[in-house]
């Protein structure tokens, strides 16, 4: 069923010559992000489902621990206000995580090849196209859980603090899809990928601090959740919900290994995402060259 990914275009020697420029690489890259949204169109079950998910997630866990004792989650007043970070984060996470996608199907079906023997300035608009697209998706399933959390009596955070969580998801989004883009070029079927997923999602969930919070677990389990990059985004988030006069010195983490600063938690995040798309860019270029 899948396809290896034909070079046509490097034979070309007019495509050879010519040299990229910032117009077309951004007129490209709006045309392939256009694509996705039109498919999306034509599949608006994907966009409703996308958004309904956390949502029951949101409802159903806060309602099963809601008579949990308050104190076992820090300063939340309930568990309900403590999980919404944790969602938000969580599904931010699985959307990017599922970027490779549409890539792998592309491959399988050909449209990849036919991308390829395109005029293109750059083959890595596909990507860059892939990762705006999935971002756009995250920060929609993100409104939709901060509006439902303060709903159901969770908070809204100031202007800054949502500023500054968009960019602790947006950095997240950036780090995963790029892994998740490098696994679709690398791996050699859908059948593949989704198993890839399947065994990274969930794990990757409990191991981190989205649900329970880090003194609640087992030594072994503390020191995993402190390497998990989901927790370095939960946190901060959580702790913008809970503290108005938050700043980037504010201890948001105590690891087994020493405190975690919010600004601490948000530069690693942004290594985190630079080293992914740094490291999976010669892959991808490889890929399609």
């Amino acid at each position: 069923m899948s396809q290896s990914v034909s070079a046509p275009i490097s034979d070309n020697p007019a495509a050879q010559l010519r040299s990229p420029g910032t117009k077309e690489f951004i007129q490209e890259t709006v045309a392939l992000t256009r694509r996705l949204f039109i498919q999306l169109q034509r599949r608006p079950t994907t966009l409703v489902a996308g958004v309904i998910q956390p949502l029951m997630w949101l409802i159903l866990f806060g309602a099963l621990f809601q008579n949990v004792p308050s104190d076992l989650f820090g300063e939340s007043r309930n568990y309900g206000q403590f999980l919404g970070a944790g969602i938000i984060v969580f599904t931010a996470f699985a959307g990017a995580l599922n970027a490779g996608l549409p890539v792998m199907f592309d491959r399988e079906f050909g449209f990849l090849n036919r991308l390829l023997v395109a005029p293109l300035a750059s083959r890595f608009s596909i990507v860059v196209a892939s990762a705006l697209f999935i971002a756009t998706m995250s920060l929609i399933q993100t409104t939709a859980i901060v509006g439902l959390s303060a709903v159901l009596g969770a908070g809204l955070p100031g202007p800054a603090g949502l500023l500054l969580m968009t960019v602790i998801v947006l950095l997240l989004v950036f780090g995963v899809t790029a892994l998740s883009l490098g696994l679709a070029f690398t791996l050699p079927g859908h059948i593949e990928l989704l198993a890839v997923i399947f065994i990274t999602n969930l794990p990757l969930l409990f191991a981190s601090t989205a649900l329970v919070p880090l003194s609640f677990m087992p030594p072994w389990l503390q020191v995993i959740a402190s390497l998990n990059p989901l927790s370095y985004a939960i946190e901060p988030i959580r702790y913008i919900y809970l503290h108005s006069d938050w700043s980037f010195t504010s201890t948001v983490m105590r690891a087994p290994f020493g405190d975690i600063s919010l600004g601490l938690a948000v530069g690693l995040l942004l290594i985190f995402s630079v080293v992914a798309l740094a490291t999976i860019r010669p892959l991808i270029s490889r890929r399609i060259s």
